[in-house]
């Protein structure tokens, strides 16, 4: 998921976007968008698109007015794996680190990989095992991601 449409701008069907790629306008770059409807994938053609201010709109072809453009606020907005930049080594998207096990030192298994979440200062792996857990995903806490185990080795006590 690269974004959200969350608001509307204006009368003529555009649609504001919550976008999580950096910087945000680079959510425009890829085409096209894929949206999902009651389990039934979608494609969106956007014919236009800009930064407005602190937010960046669109025009999604054939979402002609306000009431169309309404129907579409809260629906996530995906694209192809295949169109994102290749990463250096050692370096990860989020979605590949979600479902993956994470375990400490001491080998104790504190769960499995939610969400991340952007604190400002830094990203943090929310982990659901028998009790949540928030674990920096910086080091000296990060000690290793290993894709190909689905596991990921962290410095973290169980009781935090």
């Amino acid at each position: 998921m690269v974004g959200t449409i969350n608001g509307l701008f204006g009368v003529q069907g555009w649609v504001k976007i919550f976008s999580h790629t950096q910087p945000r306008k680079n959510i425009l770059s890829y085409k096209p968008w894929h949206i999902q409807i009651d389990e039934q994938w979608q494609t969106l053609e956007i014919v236009n698109g800009r930064e407005q201010s602190k937010t960046i709109v669109a025009k999604i072809k054939d979402i002609d007015n306000r009431e169309q453009a309404r129907a579409m606020i809260g629906i996530d907005v995906y694209i192809e794996k295949s169109q994102l930049p290749k990463l250096k080594k050692g370096e990860h998207y989020w979605e590949d680190l979600i479902g993956l096990e994470v375990v400490n030192r001491s080998n104790f298994v504190l769960g499995k990989v939610q969400n991340l979440m952007d604190t400002g200062a830094n990203h943090v792996l929310i982990v659901q095992g028998e009790k949540e857990h928030w674990v920096p995903y910086i080091e000296p806490f990060l000690c290793e991601v290993n894709i190909e185990k689905q596991q990921i080795l962290v410095d973290w006590d169980e009781s935090f």
